[in-house]
């Protein structure tokens, strides 16, 4: 990586800073809350339910449990949730970007957190919300002395959502201001075959809308802006006009506003993408040989999500001015040429993208045993590849800007953009049980450990993805009628603490370091909480 001038340095870190905060926002979706919006029942009991699947949520967790279902019955579930996460921020030893010691950020914390939600059709309102209430519907049809079970369903396979609008000073909205990202399953259509008594199979074909919201204000302390800040400091009057400038490379050209600063708000990212028919596999195997003891396997297939919609680029002055300067010199526009520098950054660069981003395989196993009547333990472990996430790739409808000096690095083509992610395939185990105090009442409990696909080393605020504890506990009632009420609470938890220069996807400060570092120097230390509490009702029709 050549590093000869500044000038060279400097269009480097520009164009690269701005593309990996849109491409490395979509992970999000991802290590996090697989599993966390699908069924009640599971919460309650770590989502180890493979060996012993629930009513209609067999469709997502074992689809062969349902041909243990012989009537027809339907399902009613609500779920309401809220995500709590927040960062501190504070100066590493020997804090230095550039020349530059000392960061407006430096031991503030991020405000208050909302959520809010993406509507099909219609997309993000505007709405700061608390929580989240989301309903889910399904339907098991079985007719009587068949082999054959059939359902659909409606459930949120996956949400993200983190507002920090309500403070517009707050310090995390430069590494996602509104992050909504979610995966809804409007259709799923399954089928679950008896084979005998004791072994059953099972298909489902769950049916999603994506969608990927990310709106972030960005700056770029790089130690090679602080230096270019610095130097023009010692070089520029104060209101521009320096005479030998302009015979030059046109570092004061650009004027006050063309000054630049690491801290200062450079641009702001508003990128909007769905994909509203994204099918995939389930195929599922349930042998129960004793009434105790059962072995559950599920396979959930991946996809090639291919997402479209529109991106925004709004460049501040600080920018704009700095790139009109440098073009004002008489070698500056020269040295463009050569290394593809653009020759303005306009303050608004929008229109379409594409963005395919894989949705790994998950395979779940679990074992059910119920040493006596009363008592059931069910053990899980699920394995997903994202590791697989070596690379996400963003289509533009156009040249942006600020990617064209992206051919210093290779890449030709300032219309598609590659990056790597480098995440990791995990094993990860739930545990769950369940007491039968009476014939018609059920108590729950629940520990599901998650191991966070997200390495420490690329941990950030959009997706602040540490290892944390789910725990769970719910209680479900049957009635005569057949009618059945079950209840759910659940809590996870999980922290970071990122010294300066572990997370290069949030605070390296290397002078070579070109990716999106906006608390470059900065310790930071941080965690995320998500509350939860549904009910499920189901019924015979």
């Amino acid at each position: 990586m050549a590093r000869a001038t500044i000038f060279r340095g400097f269009p480097r870190l520009l164009p690269l800073a701005v593309a990996l905060a849109g491409a490395f926002a979509a992970p999000a979706q991802a290590a996090l809350m697989e599993n966390l919006t699908t069924s009640t029942i599971a919460m309650a009991l770590g989502n180890a339910v493979t060996a012993d699947p629930p009513g209609v949520d067999a469709i997502h967790f074992n689809p062969a449990g349902l041909a243990r279902i012989k009537e027809d019955r339907e399902y009613h579930s609500v779920f309401g949730a809220s995500i709590r996460t927040g960062a501190t921020f504070k100066q590493g030893p020997g804090f230095d970007i550039g020349g530059w010691t000392e960061d407006p950020l430096n031991n503030t914390s991020t405000g208050p957190v909302r959520q809010g939600m993406y509507v099909p059709g219609y997309g993000k309102p505007g709405w700061r919300l608390p929580g989240v209430v989301i309903p889910n519907l399904g339907f098991v049809w079985h007719k009587e002395g068949s082999k054959f079970t059939f359902a659909t369903g409606s459930y949120m396979a996956q949400a993200m959502s983190v507002d920090r609008t309500k403070d517009p000073n707050d310090p995390g909205r430069f590494d996602g201001r509104q992050i909504q990202i979610q995966r809804l399953v409007y259709a799923s259509p399954s089928i679950g075959y008896e084979y005998s008594d004791t072994l059953r199979f099972g298909v489902g074909v769950p049916i999603a809308h994506a969608a990927f919201v990310v709106n972030t204000d960005m700056r770029m302390p790089n130690e090679l802006l602080g230096i270019m800040g610095k130097l023009q400091q010692g070089w520029c009057p104060e209101n521009g006009g320096n005479l030998l400038d302009t015979f030059g490379f046109g570092l004061c050209g650009g004027g006050k506003e063309g000054m630049v600063n690491p801290f200062k708000k450079a641009a702001n990212m508003s990128v909007s993408l769905t994909a509203p028919f994204d099918p995939t596999l389930n195929l599922g195997v349930l042998w129960e040989p004793k009434p105790w003891f059962a072995i559950g396997a599920v396979y959930q297939g991946g996809t090639k999500t291919k997402y479209s919609g529109t991106y925004a680029f709004t460049t501040e002055p600080m920018l704009r001015n700095f790139v009109k300067g440098l073009n004002s010199g008489l070698l500056g526009p020269i040295a463009g040429a050569v290394l593809g520098f653009p020759s303005s950054i306009p303050e608004l660069q929008h229109g379409n993208m594409t963005a395919t981003i894989p949705f790994p395989t998950h395979v779940q196993v679990g074992v059910k045993f119920k040493p006596v009547r009363y008592v059931q333990f069910n053990v899980d472990a699920s394995y997903a590849t994202w590791g697989e996430w070596d690379a996400l790739t963003f289509e533009f409808d156009q040249s942006v800007k600020l990617l064209e000096v992206a051919r210093l690095y290779g890449i030709a083509d300032s219309t598609k953009l590659k990056m790597p992610r480098g995440y990791k395939s995990l094993v990860n185990f739930g545990y769950g049980i369940q007491l039968f105090p009476t014939d018609k009442l059920t108590l729950r409990f629940g520990l599901e450990p998650r191991k966070s696909s997200i390495p420490s080393n690329k941990i950030d605020l959009v997706a602040p993805l540490p290892d944390t504890k789910l725990w769970g506990i719910g209680a479900a009632y049957r009635f005569n009628s057949g009618l059945e009420l079950s209840l759910t609470g659940s809590y996870m938890v999980g922290k970071f603490n990122n010294p300066a220069n572990s997370s290069c996807n949030m605070n390296c400060y290397k002078f070579d370091n070109i990716i999106y570092n906006p608390y470059a120097g900065m310790d930071v230390a941080g965690d995320i909480k998500v509350r939860y509490v549904g009910f499920n009702l189901s019924k015979k029709f």
